[in-house]
């Protein structure tokens, strides 16, 4: 069976329609809760009709884990290595403050549990791409690697998750600066240490 094949235009059109749809759910986001905003919302506001909205999402929920997912990538993706396992919630923070009222309607909604396993991958991603660069030429166990990795992953979850708990009320971004004084050369001094006491 022949399958027809979209054109480049058609492509691009197809692109366009679903940035403008995610472009209309984070907009109403901004002005009201999540479980306010429907379907008919989303294409009214981006002028497009329903068949086109379910021709890129199955539902609304669908849609709110694809951005979500889409926005944790590109953080990734753009920032290729982070320094420190804190370094990672700079741009989840800058994210968050730029959509602050569309992130607590998201992170006070039902599907909050979306919002923060994506929260969780990308914690997970940095401390565990940290970890193994500071101690890829040191003799540490696995087993301990990876109790190191899950440590810093809770307490980076912890922290983010009581500054949205707090309505993001407080500066973040200074805290986790100063976190990164405070315990940057302390880190690699710990992972040299256990090192040692390995070899023994």
């Amino acid at each position: 069976m022949l399958r027809y094949k979209k054109t480049k235009s058609e492509l691009i059109y197809m692109n366009h329609t679903k940035s403008a749809i995610i472009d209309a759910f984070w907009q109403l986001l901004e002005e009201r809760p999540y479980t306010k905003i429907t379907v008919r919302d989303i294409v009214e506001l981006c002028q497009v009709n329903r068949n086109t909205f379910y021709y890129h999402f199955h539902d609304i929920p669908e849609l709110l884990e694809t951005t979500i997912k889409s926005d944790v990538d590109q953080i990734i993706q753009t920032n290729g290595h982070f320094g420190l396992p804190t370094d990672c919630l700079i741009p989840i923070v800058e994210r968050c403050l730029k959509r602050k009222k569309a992130m607590l309607h998201i992170y006070r909604s039902v599907k909050r549990d979306i919002f923060q396993s994506e929260l969780e991958r990308i914690i997970l991603y940095t401390v565990t791409q940290y970890v193994h660069t500071v101690t890829k030429d040191l003799n540490i166990p696995s087993e301990d690697k990876t109790i190191l990795i899950q440590y810093y992953k809770c307490c980076l979850l912890g922290y983010t998750l009581d500054w949205l708990d707090k309505n993001m009320n407080f500066d973040l971004l200074k805290s986790v600066t100063r976190i990164t004084d405070l315990i940057g050369d302390s880190l690699k001094q710990a992972f040299l240490e256990l090192s040692e006491s390995s070899r023994t």
